[in-house]
């Protein structure tokens, strides 16, 4: 069983404020399987998505960790509010976190394209 959505988005909060960062609940969603999209804001202006990552990044079912992918980047906010406000036509269920910090660093895993990952 992976670990809940509202545990990890309270973790992911605590961590960035950690780090000297701002960090907010944009959107509430279910509690233990919302999908948890990151909106990455940077002093200078633009805005990183960061998705659930794709099944198929994970390498087995003892994985339990969440992994993200990065949806758009450097992009600016009304292209960030079109994605998101057509994920959550999709999901209802999904979580919005905004994190403010120029480099999110290890907050959380994210996979390139080619399967390989960075904390």
């Amino acid at each position: 069983m992976r670990l809940k959505s509202h545990i990890f988005v309270s973790s992911l909060l605590r961590r960035a404020f950690s780090l000297g960062g701002y960090a907010a609940v944009l959107r509430k969603g279910a509690d233990d399987a919302g999908a948890i999209f990151i909106r990455q804001r940077t002093r200078l202006g633009t805005e990183t998505l960061f998705a659930p990552a794709p099944q198929n990044f994970f390498a087995d079912e003892i994985d339990l960790g969440r992994k993200f992918e990065v949806r758009l980047h450097d992009s600016e906010a009304d292209k960030v509010d079109a994605a998101l406000a057509s994920e959550i036509r999709f999901d209802p269920d999904c979580w919005i976190v905004e994190i403010e910090l120029d480099d999110c660093g290890d907050l959380f895993e994210v996979v390139s394209q080619d399967g390989a990952s960075r904390p």
